[in-house]
């Protein structure tokens, strides 16, 4: 049966992508919260104990196309498949790995590269693909996915951590993925309607693409290269407190409970920001909303500097994610704006595995420069840094394309007319 663009089915369709997203999004998390246990277990410092995550979001980011592909060719229920597999077997692997090497390399390869990137860019990309007037909402309702992803499971894998185990958990969990995951990829297997298939309605008027051979006024790959850095830019800073604030409040002396308890808040909060962010992006477009979001994450950022209090520290990590919950779901938007709807699937995959790098280069760093100075501060001053350059990036685009008209001509409502 072929199903419209926005359709019942359609939305059913998203609301199962988002909850595969939450369960796929465990692999991105688990680690942050295991990584005090998991360091002490193996005797490491703490940027080498930072290093499995490194390999997880390399190997989620370069995952991210490969599964795009293979969504393209097959559609997207076979990666998703692939992926609860690799997911499920990865965990179980990590939580029997004798050593470090080995555990990282399960990280990297299972949980990254085969598990987790399977939940993320293809999900995306097909979700842009049912959706046109309603896109922006669509895509943060389906990518909130990967937020709820860190609010539920830092508290759950904390309690279990602390009751049997960190490698009990992670096997349990394991388990889980894989007998959660692959009923629900059943779902996805019709294939996305033709472009322009909008379900009828007074309110169904699709919105006018902005897609052309030279976006901006540039040639694809050189739009595509200064969204790439970007997104490694605002990654990188993003990375900093969703990374390290359960080590950090271990070591302010509150206890790694509160901190996997204001990670939990941050990416709670992040949920409420990445839907409030789609509803904008669909009146002010991606560009805009992406600008926005990146100037807030940088006051958020400056915020943790003076304050380091428990009650304030949850009250900053609660606005931290209130502030930058739109930025990654905007450059999904952003591509599916200036480039041709064939060309999504790549695209998107590869914009996004550049922020998905942004989160490992910075996962590390921020462990490295704790190492080299012995306290996190310089690691939000760099942070800060990789923001002012993402901020400089999406503003000359945005001042390009308004100068040269090219600016989303919208609001489309979404109410009928």
């Amino acid at each position: 049966m072929q199903h419209a663009m926005e359709s019942t089915y359609a939305w059913t369709r998203l609301w199962v992508s988002l909850l595969l997203m939450t369960i796929g999004g465990s692999g991105m998390y688990a680690i942050t919260v295991v990584l005090p246990p998991m360091q002490a277990d193996f005797g490491i410092a703490r940027g080498e104990a930072s290093l499995p995550y490194t390999l997880t979001m390399i190997g989620f980011g370069i995952g991210g196309i490969l599964m795009g592909r293979l969504a393209d060719r097959f559609g997207v229920m076979v990666p998703v498949m692939i992926g609860a597999v690799g997911l499920g077997l990865g965990f179980i692997a990590a939580g029997l790995a004798p050593g470090p090497l080995l555990f990282g390399l399960a990280q990297g390869v299972l949980v990254g590269l085969l598990g987790t990137s399977a939940t993320f860019a293809p999900l995306v990309a097909d979700t842009s693909r049912w959706f046109d007037r309603r896109r922006g909402i669509a895509l943060a309702i389906c990518m909130a996915g990967n937020y709820t992803a860190g609010a539920v499971w830092p508290p759950v894998l904390q309690h279990f951590i602390e009751a049997v185990g960190w490698r009990q958990t992670y096997v349990g969990l394991g388990v889980f993925c894989i007998a959660s995951m692959l009923p629900l990829a059943l779902v996805l297997r019709p294939r996305p309607p033709a472009q322009g298939a909008v379900a009828a309605g007074p309110a169904a008027a699709p919105r006018r693409s902005l897609a052309s051979e030279r976006p901006l006024g540039l040639a694809p790959g050189v739009l595509q290269g200064w969204l790439a850095v970007a997104g490694v830019a605002c990654c990188v800073a993003m990375s900093m407190p969703q990374v390290h604030i359960v080590a950090y409040c271990g070591d302010l002396g509150f206890g790694a409970a509160r901190g996997a308890e204001m990670l939990s808040l941050m990416l709670a909060l992040g949920v409420v920001s990445r839907l409030v962010s789609g509803w904008i992006s669909d009146r002010i477009g991606g560009l805009r909303t992406l600008l926005l979001g990146s100037v807030l994450q940088g006051v958020a950022l400056l915020l943790f500097l003076p304050f380091d209090g428990l009650v304030s520290l949850y009250v900053v990590a609660g606005l931290f994610g209130l502030f930058q919950g739109g930025i990654v779901p905007a450059y999904a938007l952003i591509v599916r704006e200036y480039f041709p709807v064939e060309q999504a699937g790549a695209r998107v995959g590869t914009v996004l595995m550049a922020t998905l790098l942004g989160m490992a280069l910075g996962g590390w760093m921020s462990g490295a420069v704790f190492d080299l100075t012995g306290s996190y501060r310089a690691a939000f001053w760099n942070g800060i840094a990789w923001n002012l350059l993402n901020i400089a990036i999406v503003g000359t685009l945005l001042l390009r394309a308004t100068r040269m008209g090219l600016v989303v001509p919208w609001p489309v409502s979404p109410r009928p007319a």
